[in-house]
């Protein structure tokens, strides 16, 4: 391991050999989360009446083997004492009121990773949580990570993208939950009694997903036969070169939510739309990120060209065929930017080949977000229904809808007495199907994209080798 020392917020010198997962107490925490995790419902409760239930004496030894080893742990992680004192009381309560729904909201607020950011800080979480693109449930989850956090990124954090709540982290150790295609830590997936009024941190395991994007990249470009360019390819195959892109792209991307003429709550989260439109506003974020990235360039920021690889890379070639074409929003904004870009000659498949006009690559892209603001800054003067069709419209112009959508047909073809949210209802869950070109790659990056649930860097490094 890199040998770092990193400044915890005590002030106490953390390195490298104290790392949670060597000592012994680490495993001994890990077996008895993963003793819990099948006695679970899927609230977290676990019903002693069901089926493969444990004796209640069994669940109560299972949680105190937690307990005792997070007390073993916590010395090594002075910054978060608060949090495991807290979470060792919300474990107690737990078994003590006969382990039903479970409620960790004191711990919760006493956990504030991003109240000291510190690059290599270690932090033990357990909650019971479920795992976005993972695992449903709120089953318990142990995890041990690492905040990503360089200078330079501290720096651009300082003075150009204000975002106090975002954690770059990394991966080292983790229990079921996490052994997926999760790459988010977030505390809303927590179960707790009530919301916090605001939540203070959001973390994004940067080491997974540059891992999961070399992998699937690499296999594309061999797939496309596209001719990389030198510095291109070197980005492709470096492990830490595709971390520091993400963790830039992550911290814009996560602000750009709140950021700019929005028609909307910020993040939809009060709001059910047609998917398009959550499609548009990822998309919107990750452009941003991209339209940023040109600029970093220009100021010689050197992740930034990195930046602009992994958001068309991703967006084109692992987004539109990954998970279930039910709603698949992120997908659609991977269809779409591919479509725009070939629309535009940027993007060409000519021969089975494809080629991408680097040179020009940048300013199209960058006209694409700028389509997508313009909608944004429209919508603030339209009604929802209008700019839901605004937005229909623009994604319709490059992709073609399902032949039998009535969205596609226009506002007679749907009952306009409805309240906008009724109508979400006449949306096809695939309202805009893979082109040819994607059903063709989606079959041959498959097994490859399947084989990236669970990776970490140390898992594709030997998957290379």
């Amino acid at each position: 391991m890199t040998e770092i020392l990193v400044q915890a917020a005590t002030g106490e010198q953390v390195s490298p050999a104290t790392r949670v997962v060597e000592h012994p107490a680490w495993p001994v925490l890990k077996d008895a989360v993963e003793q819990i995790r099948p006695w679970q419902s899927k609230d977290g409760a676990i019903d002693f009446e069901a089926e493969g239930a444990p004796d209640p004496a069994d669940a109560e030894l299972a949680v105190r083997r937690v307990v005792d080893a997070v007390q073993e742990l916590s010395p090594l992680l002075a910054h978060d004492v608060a949090y495991h004192e807290a979470l060792v009381k919300d474990l107690r309560r737990w078994a003590d009121g006969g382990f039903r729904v479970p409620d960790f909201l004191d711990s919760l607020l006493a956990f504030q990773p991003a109240a000291h950011r510190a690059d290599g800080l270690q932090h033990l979480v357990v909650f019971p949580m479920y795992t976005q693109n993972g695992n449903p449930d709120r089953n318990f989850e142990a995890v041990v990570l690492r905040m990503v956090w360089p200078d330079w990124l501290a720096e651009l954090e300082r003075t150009r993208y204000d975002n106090p709540l975002f954690c770059g982290i990394k991966f080292e150790d983790f229990t079921a939950g996490y052994d997926t295609n999760s790459a988010v830590l977030f505390p809303e997936t927590i179960a707790v009694r009530e919301a916090p009024e605001r939540f203070t941190w959001g973390g994004i395991f940067c080491d997974r997903e540059a891992a999961r994007f070399r992998h699937v990249t690499d296999a594309a470009v061999d797939i496309l036969g596209l001719e990389l360019p030198e510095d291109v390819a070197a980005m492709v195959h470096d492990q830490k070169r595709c971390e520091e892109a993400f963790v830039l792209w992550d911290m814009v991307h996560d602000r750009t939510h709140s950021h700019g003429d929005l028609p909307f709550d910020p993040f939809m989260i009060k709001q059910r739309q047609p998917f398009w439109m959550y499609g548009l506003e990822e998309l919107r974020c990750d452009l941003t990120a991209f339209k940023e990235a040109v600029k970093l360039e220009a100021d010689g920021v050197p992740q930034a060209r990195d930046v602009q690889y992994a958001v068309l890379f991703d967006r084109m070639f692992r987004f539109p065929v990954t998970g279930e074409r039910v709603r698949n929003y992120d997908g659609l904004g991977g269809q779409l930017l591919f479509a725009y870009l070939h629309k535009h000659d940027v993007v060409r498949w000519t021969d089975n080949k494809l080629f991408i006009d680097w040179q020009r690559a940048p300013r199209v892209t960058n006209e694409l977000c700028a389509a997508i603001e313009k909608l944004y800054r429209d919508g603030i003067d339209r009604p929802k229904l209008v700019h839901w069709f605004a937005g229909y419209e623009l994604v319709s112009t490059y992709l073609a809808p399902h032949p039998g959508s009535k969205w596609a047909k226009g506002p007679d073809a749907l009952d306009l007495n409805l309240p906008p949210r009724k109508l979400v209802d006449d949306v096809l869950p695939d309202e805009f199907p893979l082109s040819m070109f994607y059903e063709a790659l989606s079959k041959k990056l498959k097994n490859v994209i399947a084989s990236t649930k669970g990776i970490t860097a140390e898992s594709a490094e030997r998957v290379a080798a």
